[in-house]
């Protein structure tokens, strides 16, 4: 069984200490008072942890998936309540008072930020050894930093919240401060962290993790140079290696420090609020089984939503035939009345990358991978490539990829330009990472997310929508925060 802790549990019961001491007046004064909670090791670890809990979103962790895919070339969805929202990101119709822009974006990784700054303001009144101090301080302020690049990537310029005096009205930094304060941030971190493997518990960020959470921050910002020496830096620890088997990676009894491709991840258990809601979306209506997933023993305790996270059949039809990839699409199922449904067709294919068959109601207990190493060896690539054209290392560094998808080498014959190879590398992203949340960040890279939208038929997909408005909770509440253009 692998080992992983619990930061929910670790930090509410620290909190309903402190809250309940003022109305009891508990006498003598409990060790986790508002006065000295943030003294102690245990207190400021809680409070660390409670930045990890709100990085770790895992019953959102459809939100996550979803949002950034069904307004993409990938992703669809129909029916059943989510659709509410989901069609809005299909459309391109949302506005600022869309739910999951707060819900799923910007809120919990502004929770992050405020627990991160607790830890940085208060670590150094810890009484604890000068290592550990300076390990929950880079811890800190990694979960920052990625907060950060995540809101930048969904919102472009965000209040950049740095201390829990600031003023409450506080105003979009400019892009190149947010650029150098997420670099400055984790650069400055790295050695304080442990190596990948050495850390604690798993889950806890390494060396590894921090450079990859920054090479990926390169390459969104377009900083080539940096994202390939990132990218190598991670390489580097030879730690991290593709896992052999793609369909098996995903698996619950393959999780934990044991996968070395899983960099970091959704941790979920078949528990509210800790499963993965996703697989109880893309589960046709009437499931019973499917000749394309033998192992997969659906039971009736396992939810079936009555919305459909699809997949686009322009997208599907894709793949080569013999892409070991297309084993966790589904095209083709049994229903409760022994029917036969086609899925092939029709914008109805399915994911079924998160399949558990320990799954309870909603819950599936399988992680949903935030980094892997295979976006590290095509985030150097697509950065080489950026930065020379298809040099031979780029063109081994997506080879690696799909030699593990049982397809055929890039070579320079198919790909003799840096255009071409550009292509390439954005469709072995779709092809690897279908499900995994990462497509619209792509086509924004790629410069396509507005083009391909138009050319599907979507007519609001404008320029401006190229990033999401601020959440209206927050225009209302910070005077200072001017909306997005066009919103």
């Amino acid at each position: 069984m692998r080992q992983s802790f619990n930061y929910s549990l670790i930090i509410g019961g620290l909190l309903m200490l402190t809250s309940c001491e003022k109305a009891l007046e508990v006498s003598p004064r409990s060790e986790f008072s508002p006065d000295n909670v943030l003294t102690s090791e245990s207190g400021i670890k809680a409070l660390l942890f409670s930045a990890y809990a709100h990085q770790q979103t895992q019953s959102n962790s459809r939100y996550v998936i979803n949002d950034s895919e069904v307004c993409t070339d990938m992703g669809f969805n129909t029916g059943g309540a989510e659709n509410g929202q989901l069609i809005q990101l299909i459309n391109f119709t949302w506005d600022p008072t869309l739910g999951t822009l707060a819900a799923d974006m910007w809120d919990p990784n502004y929770r992050v930020v405020r627990d991160a700054n607790g830890v940085i303001e208060n670590v150094g009144n810890v009484t604890a050894a000068e290592s550990t101090k300076k390990l929950f301080k880079a811890e800190a302020r990694v979960l920052r930093a990625q907060a950060y690049a995540l809101l930048m990537t969904f919102f472009g310029t965000v209040p950049l919240r740095t201390s829990t005096t600031q003023p409450a009205d506080l105003a979009r930094a400019t892009e190149e401060e947010l650029k150098a304060f997420v670099e400055k941030e984790i650069t400055e971190s790295i050695p304080d962290l442990p190596d990948p493997g050495k850390e604690e518990t798993y889950g806890r960020f390494s060396k590894g993790v921090a450079y990859s959470i920054l090479a990926k921050f390169y390459l969104n910002t377009k900083q080539w140079q940096k994202a390939a020496d990132a990218a190598k830096a991670v390489m580097d620890f030879n730690y991290y290696a593709l896992n052999p088997d793609f369909v098996g990676m995903f698996r619950v009894e393959n999780e934990g420090a044991a996968n070395r491709e899983m960099i970091l991840a959704l941790q979920c258990r078949p528990e509210d609020p800790f499963g993965n809601w996703y697989q109880a979306g893309a589960l046709p209506p009437g499931y019973k089984s499917s000749p394309q997933f033998p192992n997969f023993t659906y039971k009736t305790t396992m939810s079936n939503f009555a919305t459909q996270y699809r997949l686009r059949t322009a997208f599907t039809s894709s793949f080569a035939a013999n892409d070991k990839r297309l084993q966790l699409i589904c095209t083709s199922y049994v229903n409760t009345s022994n029917q036969t449904i086609d899925l092939s067709t029709g914008d109805n294919a399915r994911s079924f990358k998160y399949w558990d068959n320990n799954t309870v109601g909603n819950n599936s207990g399988t992680d949903v991978p935030i980094l892997r190493y295979a976006d590290i060896l095509l985030t150097r690539a697509e950065a080489l490539n950026e930065l020379n054209g298809p040099t031979a290392e780029a063109f081994t560094l997506i080879n690696l990829v799909r030699t593990r998808a049982g397809i055929p080498n890039l070579t320079q014959t198919d790909t003799p330009t840096k255009d071409a190879f550009r292509t390439a590398i954005f469709r072995e992203r779709g092809w690897e990472f279908v499900s995994e949340g990462k497509r619209r960040e792509d086509l924004v890279r790629q410069g396509t997310f507005i083009s391909l939208a138009q050319a599907r038929g979507i007519t609001n997909a404008k320029p401006e929508r190229v990033l999401f408005p601020i959440p209206q909770a927050e225009i209302d509440a910070n005077k200072l925060c001017v909306q997005s253009p066009g919103y």
